[in-house]
C-alpha cells in the first residue's frame, strides 16, 4: 500500500536509480574530486542568475545545520516560524552546532513576514542581549504554504537593512516552483536569500540535498562548515550523479507537478464532504485538515499518518512523485466508508 504520511516514503526515481547505477563504475577519488560531482556542481550554478556555490550533503538537518552555522555567532539569535523544521523536527542540531537562540514566532500560515519580525529587532549592540544574526525560511512552508516572490524579497530586504543573513530550506523548493510556475531561480536566489538547500530527497532522490551558498562572503568557509556538520560525503559521487539526472531535462519539475497534482485532486473530493475541515490552503503536495476523531482512529487502521495537531485532530498527507490517481482514488474510497 502506499504511503500518504511523507513524501520521504516514497521510492527512488527511476532515472535516479539509473545514474547512480552509471557511476557505480570503477573507482572515483572521494570526497568530491570526481567527474560526477563536477557535472553535478554545473548543473546546479546553471539553475541561477547569481555566482553561487554548490556543496552536496546528504540530508536536510545537516544542510540547515551547514548553511546556519556559516552565517552565525553563538551570540545570534536565529528567527523562524513557530512550526519551522529546524524548531520541531531537527532533535536541536542547529541550536547545538550554532550555538544560537532558536527565536520562533507565531505565525497562521508557517510564513514570516517583515510586519511579524520587526517587534524581534531590538537590542542591537548591548551586550547583555543575544543579537539578531538570521532568518530562516521554509519553501515551501511545513504547513504547505508558498512563499511568493514579492515575499521572499519584502523579507530579504529586511533582513539585510539589519544586517541578518537568510537561509531558505528549500526541502520542497521544487513543489513551490512547480505550484507557481516558475524557475527555482524565480523563488530564492533572484529574491535575495544568502543560501539555499536545494532539496531531493522528498522529490525523488535516494537521499541528496544541496547546500547553495550565493553570499560570496560565506564561500570561504563553507567547507569547513560542511565538514563540521558531519555532510562531507567520501563517496560523493553517488550523492551528486543524482542532481545531474535530477537537473536534466526538468525531471525536478516533472516529479513535483505530478505530487501537486495528486494533492489537488484528493483535495477535490475531500473537500465536497461536510465532515472535513480544511486547516491550511492546499498550495503543494502537503494537505492539512480535521475530521471527527473516530473516523481518524479508524483511517489509521488502515493508513498510516501524521498527526500535525493532536489537540484539536489536525491531520496531514503528503502526496509524492509516484502517487497514482489509483492511489488517491483508493484512499478517498477508504475515507467514505468510514
Amino acid at each position: 500500500m502506499r504511503s500518504f504520511a511523507s513524501d520521504n516514503n516514497s521510492s527512488v526515481h527511476p532515472q535516479i536509480m539509473e545514474a547512480l547505477i552509471k557511476a557505480n563504475n570503477g573507482h572515483a577519488l572521494g570526497y568530491g574530486d570526481d567527474p560526477w560531482t563536477e557535472e553535478a556542481t554545473r548543473k546546479v550554478k546553471e539553475q541561477f542568475a547569481r555566482p553561487c556555490e554548490a556543496l552536496f550533503v546528504f540530508n536536510g538537518t545537516g544542510s540547515n545545520t551547514m548553511a546556519l552555522q556559516m552565517m552565525t555567532r553563538p551570540y545570534h539569535i536565529i528567527f523562524c516560524a513557530d512550526t519551522a523544521h529546524i524548531a520541531v523536527d531537527e532533535c536541536g542540531a542547529p541550536s547545538k552546532a550554532t550555538g544560537c537562540f532558536m527565536r520562533t514566532v507565531p505565525t497562521p500560515d508557517g510564513k514570516l513576514t517583515p510586519e511579524l519580525l520587526k517587534p524581534f529587532m531590538v537590542n542591537f549592540g548591548i551586550e547583555h542581549h543575544s543579537q539578531p544574526g538570521a532568518i530562516y525560511l521554509s519553501q515551501c512552508s511545513e504547513l504547505g504554504t508558498i512563499y511568493k516572490p514579492e515575499e521572499i524579497c519584502a523579507l530579504t530586504e529586511f533582513a539585510h537593512q539589519h544586517g541578518l543573513r537568510v537561509h531558505m530550506d528549500g526541502a520542497r523548493i521544487s513543489n513551490a516552483a512547480a505550484a507557481l510556475g516558475m524557475s527555482l531561480d524565480d523563488i530564492s536566489g533572484a529574491c535575495g536569500v544568502d543560501t539555499l538547500t536545494l532539496g531531493g530527497t522528498k522529490n525523488g532522490l535516494m537521499g541528496a540535498e544541496c547546500v547553495v551558498i550565493f553570499d560570496q562572503d560565506l564561500v570561504k568557509e563553507a567547507r569547513y562548515a560542511r565538514k563540521q556538520a558531519c555532510q562531507l560525503a567520501s563517496k560523493m559521487r553517488y550523492i551528486s550523479c543524482q542532481f545531474t539526472a535530477f537537473l536534466s531535462d526538468n525531471l525536478w519539475l516533472t516529479c513535483a507537478q505530478h505530487a501537486n497534482a495528486m494533492a489537488q485532486r484528493l483535495y477535490k473530493e475531500l473537500s465536497t464532504m461536510p465532515d472535513i475541515k480544511f486547516t491550511q490552503t492546499v498550495e503543494s503536495n502537503q494537505l492539512f485538515f480535521i475530521m471527527p476523531r473516530e473516523k481518524e482512529d479508524k483511517l489509521q487502521e488502515h493508513y498510516h499518518f501524521y498527526f500535525w495537531n493532536e489537540a484539536i485532530g489536525e491531520m496531514r498527507l503528503v502526496t509524492s512523485f509516484d502517487t497514482t490517481e489509483e492511489d488517491v482514488d483508493k484512499l478517498i474510497t477508504c475515507i467514505k466508508k468510514l
